[in-house]
């Protein structure tokens, strides 16, 4: 009896397993485009017609859709790669004075600062970064890896995220101070002092689920007079090559803030993956970063939009640093370093739009082109996403946003998204 019944069930599964219906075909969609800036190109593609299949780019070419298959009209529009922001904080809100930022971490709990961080992701989204890296919590812990996960869960709308969680500084060297000292609160980042605490502070962040590491490389900026911005370097270099060594050993990539002449140099020696900011950094280490291919995400915008806010706090330094900033974002160039696009939006209000930082790298020397790669191929190179954002290519995610008019004569218009496609899904139409 008992044989019986096994060859009963053994049938009644394979009968089941053969009668499994098969997977739907993914949904196919088309794209009608008026031009096309392809992200490989500096020369646009006119009257394109872009083939997706479920959240794949599938085909791109001049041929008419199937019959019966869902065409979005771009004819009127310049479809490109979707924009990529290498340095953003959704956890933050604007901090243009210490006491904005003390506001934040002291008067704002972690549940309330994530919900915000939901609106700031679906506003990066809308802006058209289909993309971004965001750069720590400032004192929200690892809020961002769980925005990170909403999103990728379809919980909620946003970008592609990759996340840093909780970055490192030295003791007493960060935000927030000058409070009394019989008072204690969690800080904006973590701690950590010494070779030995480094590593282990790497490896717990990596454990919680961090893309990257971050440290803050520097501090106390003061002109000299012969025109260097100098700085308190924070890190000891020991302490720097552990952290990296560390990072790089779990095959992560680590990013340093730094702004001035000892953290940029610092954190080149030690082999970092990218310099934030880098308001000031010297001719030998540029060659440096060019040789080693460390990139530069200069984030210019923030800097006019903190200046006058910090210089009022008594910090005057901030507004020389932007004729500073200027000069080393042209020798960088010059000196072929990769500059990927970031622009330290949460730093700045999320109701800004974060594409007012291409203006400014043409002002300061980019053509639109060079511009717009920074935040399509250079950006997506520096993620270690290249084979899956960054251009619009067949087999790459349907990443695609488009503007009115052409970039390339009016970089403005990448303030004008008004069609952002991620993974197939359409987010914003004209």
């Amino acid at each position: 009896m008992k044989r019986v019944l096994s060859v009963v069930l053994a049938l009644t599964i394979t009968g089941f397993a053969q009668t499994k219906p098969a997977p739907a075909p993914p949904k196919v969609t088309y794209l009608r485009c008026g031009w096309l800036y392809d992200g490989k190109s500096d020369s646009p593609q006119k009257n394109i017609v872009i083939r997706i299949a479920g959240d794949k780019i599938d085909g791109i070419g001049a041929n008419a859709p199937e019959a019966g298959a869902e065409v979005i009209d771009l004819s009127r529009e310049v479809c490109l790669p979707g924009l990529i922001d290498t340095h953003t904080h959704v956890l933050l809100q604007g901090d243009i004075t210490a006491e904005d930022y003390a506001a934040q971490l002291l008067k704002w709990s972690t549940p309330y600062r994530t919900i915000l961080g939901t609106v700031a992701a679906k506003r990066a989204l809308e802006y058209g970064f289909t993309t971004i890296r965001d750069l720590e919590t400032e004192g929200a812990g690892y809020a961002d890896v769980d925005i990170k996960k909403a999103i990728n869960n379809g919980v909620i709308p946003g970008p592609r995220m990759q996340t840093s969680g909780r970055a490192m500084d030295v003791t007493g060297a960060y935000p927030i101070l000058g409070y009394s000292w019989e008072l204690k609160w969690p800080k904006g980042l973590q701690e950590v002092d010494g070779p030995i605490d480094a590593r282990k502070a790497v490896r717990e962040q990596i454990s919680n689920g961090v893309d990257w590491i971050k440290v803050y490389s520097d501090r106390g900026y003061r002109l000299r007079e012969d025109g260097v911005l100098d700085d308190i370097p924070t890190f000891t270099l020991d302490e720097l090559k552990a952290i990296v060594d560390e990072t790089h050993r779990e095959r992560h990539k680590i990013a340093s803030h730094a702004m001035a002449l000892n953290g940029v140099h610092n954190s080149v020696e030690a082999g970092v993956d990218s310099i934030e900011h880098g308001d000031y950094i010297a001719d030998a280490d540029l060659k440096t970063m060019a040789a080693k291919g460390i990139y530069y995400v200069p984030t210019l915008y923030v800097g006019e939009y903190v200046a006058e806010g910090r210089a009022a706090e008594g910090a005057k330094v901030w507004l020389d640093m932007l004729k500073v900033h200027e000069d080393t974002f042209r020798r960088a160039m010059k000196a072929g370093v990769k500059i990927a696009f970031g622009t330290d939006v949460g730093g700045f209000d999320w109701k800004i739009n974060p594409a007012k930082e291409f203006p400014i790298m043409v002002k300061y020397g980019m053509t639109p082109a060079q511009a717009l790669r920074s935040a399509n191929m250079t950006a997506a190179e520096l993620l270690d996403m290249q084979d899956k954002i960054g251009s619009v290519e067949a087999g790459k995610y349907a990443d695609i946003v488009a503007v009115p008019a052409d970039p390339l004569a009016d970089i403005t218009q990448l303030q004008k998204v008004n069609f952002v496609m991620k993974g197939g899904q359409v987010y914003v139409k004209p």
